[in-house]
Order: structure tokens, then sequence, then C-alpha cells
């Protein structure tokens, strides 16, 4: 077995998992119940999937301008996914879609209360 094939079974199994782990995601956005398991099965199953078949696409192509490319999308995805989950959390919160009952601490809740008293 020479290197250029074990790469390409670790990235054909790298690609399978990332593949498995969006579809994991896409399932938890329409059986999950409230906003945020939703946003939970939205960001974390989803990032790692598509770092996986980025990593797949890696070991595949194995040229560097194609793997700089990849890096820069892994950055943007790195950057931007933990804030959109953070910015749809609280944008949910104070329209009032989110389910009172299943949250276990509300710190955004009493910080909001503050300030309106304070104005």
């Amino acid at each position: 077995m020479s290197w250029e094939h074990a790469l390409d079974i670790a990235g054909a199994i790298s690609l399978v998992l990332g593949a498995a782990l969006a579809l994991v995601g896409a399932i938890g956005l329409v059986r999950l119940p409230d906003l945020y398991a939703r946003m939970h099965a939205a960001t974390k199953p989803q990032t790692l999937g598509l770092l996986l078949v980025l990593l797949g696409l890696a070991l595949s192509v194995r040229t560097w301008a194609s793997v700089a490319t990849l890096l820069i999308i892994v950055a943007a995805q790195a950057l931007t996914a933990p804030v959109s989950a953070h910015m749809l959390g609280r944008a949910g919160y104070r329209a009032g879609v989110t389910e009172d009952d299943l949250m276990h601490h509300d710190e955004l809740g009493d910080a909001l209360r503050r300030r309106e008293q304070q104005d």
C-alpha cells in the first residue's frame, strides 16, 4: 500500500464522517424542540462535519493551493459559527421565542432587568 492510497482512504473516511455529522445536525434542526437545542445542532455537529469534510478534501487533493484555501475556510467557519450562534440566542431570547421552563440559568434576563431598572 502506497502513501497516496493510504491518504485517499483516510480522506474518504473523513468525508463520510463529515457528511454523517452534517446529516445528524440537519436532523437535529428538524427534530429538536426549542431554539437553544436547535442552535446547538446548527453549530456543533455542522462545524465539526465541515472540518472533517475539509480535512478529507485536503487529504485527497494534496496541493498547497487547495490546502491554503481550505485553511481559510476553516478559519472563517471557526470565527463565524460561535458569533452567529451567540447572536441568534440573544435575539431569540429578546424576541420571546425561547421556552423559559427549559432554561437552567438565565443570566441575560438578570442583566436586562437591571438595565431596565436603571433607565
